[in-house]
């Protein structure tokens, strides 16, 4: 979700409902080597609470550091841990899904942050495996239940496979019975609130964590807050109550980033917003191009309105690749005890996903 759950997107979403809401990924090393782009990245709204933010590193050492940090300055009430990340820039320095393979770098990466944390409560995000030969999870879900993690969040695909296919819940619900004493969040294709109660019911676990679903839906929270309570959740948003909500994010980015970079943030969600609904490709292709908010506001404002199809309440959004060859470290698979091939300089100087 880099570029995408900044501090503009995290307070449009608390807008329609609850949850925590994390920051987008942070570089532990960027942010002790006070790189300004990840110190802009690790902003918070005045308002926002709670402030959680996520790390991702491979170096215990930056890692404790960055959270000691944040922890002593008090810049966050919540520390997410990525080891889910599978893009190549940050799986080939064996960061992101990369990590867990290597169960003690893992192991010291997770308890150099709880140590460091305090009274900060410290989660983890991890996918099922590198791919099908080399699964990890309950492994490695018992690891960080052992060093002390507040909860457990599995996204129920490998990193080979990307985002392609179906997200296993088989997975989510094993990690649950193996470690019962910890919670367990699950990830994976949920796109509209019916998604998460079927989860739930499933698997078993004890949340859900909302990556793709929520682009160009951030109302799916309020939806999401109905079904959880059992109360009826609200009818899918027509273009009419879409087109304000868009110029109120688009607004919002201009304001947080300044004219030039907000418009230009806010192009990528136009195609997320209006997915599914029937909006011709013209429009669409002005939407993706625009460069002034009085632009965007006339091209939304001849939008006609019309409901979103029912069968397009589940469409997918964001990324829809894969599967992958998984770009690693040369050796990376050899032994998944031996941690020598660990590099303090794989640890990215900036950050962004």
């Amino acid at each position: 979700m880099a570029g995408v759950t900044n501090a503009p997107y995290r307070r449009l979403c608390r807008q329609f409902g609850g949850g925590l809401f994390v920051n987008e990924m942070v570089s532990a090393r960027a942010l002790v080597e006070g790189n300004e782009k990840t110190d802009k990245l690790a902003s918070f709204d005045p308002d926002e609470s709670p402030c959680s933010l996520q790390l991702a590193g491979v170096e215990p050492t930056y890692m404790g550091e960055a959270v000691k940090r944040l922890v002593g300055e008090g810049r966050i009430d919540h520390l997410d841990l990525n080891f889910g990340c599978p893009v190549r820039k940050v799986t080939k320095n064996g960061g992101g899904g990369a990590l867990p393979y290597k169960r003690k770098l893992f192991a010291a990466v997770v308890k150099a942050a709880v140590d460091n944390a305090g009274s900060v409560p410290v989660t983890v995000k991890m996918r099922v495996g590198i791919d099908d030969e080399h699964v990890t999870y309950l492994e490695t879900g018992r690891i960080a239940a052992d060093l002390g993690v507040a909860a457990i969040a599995l996204h129920g695909r490998t990193v080979a496979q990307l985002y392609s296919g179906q997200a296993n819940w088989t997975t989510i619900g094993l990690l649950k019975e193996a470690i019962p004493g910890v919670p367990i969040l699950g990830n994976g294709d949920i796109w509209e609130a019916g998604d998460a109660v079927a989860m739930m019911a499933e698997t078993g676990c004890d949340g859900v964590v909302i990556g793709r679903g929520c682009l160009g839906r951030p109302w799916l929270f309020a939806e999401l807050d109905a079904a959880l309570r059992g109360d009826e959740v609200p009818p899918a948003k027509t273009i009419a109550e879409v087109v304000p909500v868009m110029a109120q994010h688009a607004a919002s980015l201009l304001d947080w980033f300044g004219v030039d970079r907000g418009i230009r943030e806010f192009r990528k969600h136009t195609g997320w917003y209006l997915k599914g609904y029937p909006v011709g490709g013209k429009t669409r292709g002005m939407l993706s191009n625009v460069s002034s908010m009085d632009e965007l506001e006339s091209i939304l404002g001849g939008i006609a309105d019309a409901p979103l199809p029912e069968e397009n309440r589940r469409v997918a959004r964001g990324h829809t690749r894969g599967p992958q060859k998984v770009s690693l470290p040369d050796g990376w698979l050899d032994d998944p005890y031996d941690d020598s091939q660990a590099n303090p300089e794989g640890d990215s100087a900036v950050s962004g996903g």
